[in-house]
């Protein structure tokens, strides 16, 4: 079985960037088959765009853009590509990497998918200050990998799956799959069959966050990626991603990434 060395995935790399103890590279796919094999490195894959189906012994994948997924160092697998333009951004991190800020590496064993909106605002926060490194870039970058890490460790060592009611990862993907807005939360609970008031006091214990602030962060991340990869014209983006009007779009944009999306744009095209 191939052993991938730092830095070499399957495909044309638009960009390389090296820091002590982590790379990061912006990949165009290439294969339409890739055989099992496991990379030298613990490493985040976020599909930046197109389509991608990985599968280890445990799970199969079905990517889409904006998908994230986190592989533990030497975990097995392979990946299928459909015939159409796929790009991935990763961000590998190496064991001493690790040792380096005291983090087990096996606190983190496996391959998952992550799908909180606030680890993937962090991913995207790395994807842009990739773009325009600076003397601070890495630095900025270690920040919000650790921020990204302790999501994952907090998730999977205080609330395991197995003691969350049925409702939650019914909700979880519900709510992921989500593309017509707006979205109520009496249809929610509906669908749940649950009671509103429930939904709304249990949901932060389980997201972390009050449902509103959830949706509104997802319709975010999900127009940063569009502007990041798109020439879609801004309001075509704010209508796509749910938000009523301009102003509520910019005003919950700056919230997130404390830039306005045309700002956005400009740092992402800057490259």
């Amino acid at each position: 079985m191939n052993e991938l060395k730092t830095g070499v995935f399957f495909g044309d790399h638009n960009q390389c960037l090296q820091f002590p103890g982590f790379v990061l590279t912006d990949t165009d796919y290439t294969h339409e088959k890739v055989d099992w094999h496991y990379h030298e490195n613990a490493y985040f894959t976020y599909l930046i765009q197109g389509q991608l189906l990985e599968a280890n012994k445990k799970e199969t994948y079905h990517l889409e853009s904006g998908s994230l997924l986190f592989h533990n160092w030497q975990d097995a697998h392979y990946n299928l590509k459909p015939p159409v333009y796929t790009r991935g951004f990763h961000v590998e991190l190496s064991e001493e990497w690790f040792k380096k800020f005291d983090l087990p590496i096996f606190d983190f064993e496996g391959s998952m998918q992550l799908k909180h909106p606030l680890i993937k605002a962090s991913m995207n926060r790395i994807f842009l200050a990739s773009k325009i490194p600076d003397q601070h870039t890495g630095l900025t970058i270690e920040m919000q990998i650790l921020q990204i890490l302790e999501k994952i460790r907090q998730k999977t060592t205080t609330d395991p799956q197995k003691n969350q009611p049925t409702w939650v990862h019914r909700l979880q993907e519900m709510i992921h799959d989500l593309t017509d807005f707006p979205v109520t939360l009496t249809d929610l609970a509906s669908q749940l069959d649950i009671h509103p008031v429930h939904l709304s006091r249990q949901f932060p214990r389980y997201f972390d966050l009050t449902l509103g602030t959830y949706l509104r962060q997802q319709k975010v991340n999900r127009a940063a990626l569009m502007i990041a990869t798109s020439d879609q014209k801004l309001t075509e983006i704010s209508y796509e991603c749910g938000f009523y009007d301009q102003s509520h779009f910019i005003t919950n944009f700056k919230k997130v990434y404390h830039m306005t999306p045309q700002q956005f744009r400009k740092r992402v095209l800057a490259c």
